[in-house]
């Protein structure tokens, strides 16, 4: 059980540090968001398309991600916030089973849209193999930016404000 634990622990570091190492980089900055076809936590499907005209924060994450843990609070603060201005937070869930994102997004009342990642989003995003990793979307459906690691209320709110001056 301890090697267990500290085995988790050095990942839960290397994520940490990766995450920190390219937190700037962007291949894809300026250029159309792919589309998706997820389905929501509640089965509902979803899609970039429904959310034309809005600034997207498409949220790469898992439960057991310290960072992603951490950030999850700022998120929901700050969709509360601005969620009547355009902005929406999407969670996608990647290296975790349904049934436990499911329990944790109740348990943290996250009040964002949350599905759970597959291959597609993927590969169309490439968020890298850190995470959290958040790809901004603005409201023409260009990415705007790829933010590799934890990203608190204050950057969102930022980058939410700004992209917000620019209005379709």
């Amino acid at each position: 059980m301890k090697k267990l634990a500290t085995l988790s622990l050095s990942l839960a570091l290397v994520f940490v540090a990766l995450a920190l190492l390219t937190n700037t980089i962007s291949a894809a900055e300026g250029k159309a968001a792919p589309d998706f076809a997820l389905k929501d936590l509640g089965g509902k499907d979803i899609s970039l398309d429904d959310y034309k005209g809005k600034v997207v924060f498409v949220n790469f994450w898992a439960t057991w991600c310290p960072p992603c843990r951490q950030e999850i609070p700022g998120f929901v603060e700050a969709y509360e916030k601005y969620k009547s201005e355009g902005l929406v937070i999407l969670g996608v869930a990647v290296s975790d089973r349904e049934n436990t994102v499911k329990s944790y997004v109740e348990k943290n009342k996250m009040s964002y849209p949350v599905a759970m990642g597959d291959n597609k989003i993927i590969q169309d995003y490439e968020p890298g193999n850190a995470i959290p990793t958040t790809i901004v979307i603005d409201r023409n459906g260009n990415i705007f930016h790829k933010h590799v690691g934890f990203m608190d209320q204050s950057q969102v709110e930022k980058i939410f404000k700004e992209l917000s001056k620019y209005a379709k």
